[in-house]
């Protein structure tokens, strides 16, 4: 991928879904280690019970993961999503949030599982807080990793 964070930003939010269900990309950093994203809770965006639509709260924290380690990987992984679950653990009302991260040891890791040219399938645990700090939503990630062949 050859976009800047700022321009990676910029595009997804004006993304059309995320910007029909109110997700904002609040900050990337600029070494693609952590990502920042809020959701305000609006007309459009919630349930008949008054509180966030379940699929914008998991769509506000879809491809983050696979983004972010596709530019720290670099051209000589394949990175995809695999799987995902998410967990509705309170009625979310207000704004939301999510900062997802991705340390030096899990790259670590997920470079040391695939040197050997064979898949790896790293999961990462994302939380989705009110403003409160109070887990709203918990989402897992599955990856598809592997090193491409030189």
């Amino acid at each position: 991928m050859k976009w800047s964070p700022r321009v990676l930003k910029f595009a997804l939010n004006i993304y059309g879904p995320y910007l029909g269900a109110g997700i904002r990309i609040t900050h990337i950093d600029p070494e693609w280690r952590e990502m920042h994203v809020r959701m305000k809770l609006r007309w459009y965006n919630r349930n008949i019970m008054g509180t966030h639509f379940g699929g914008s709260l998991y769509a506000m924290v879809d491809p983050q993961m696979m983004l972010m380690l596709m530019n720290r990987l670099g051209k000589e992984y394949i990175v995809w999503d695999q799987a995902a679950e998410i967990e509705y653990v309170k009625p979310a009302k207000g704004t939301v949030e999510a900062h997802l991260s991705l340390s030096d040891a899990q790259l670590d890791e997920i470079k040391r599982k695939t040197s050997g040219g064979v898949a790896y399938r790293p999961s990462f645990e994302i939380a989705i807080r009110d403003l409160d700090g109070i887990v709203v939503s918990k989402v897992k990630k599955v990856l598809y990793v592997k090193r491409k062949k030189h």
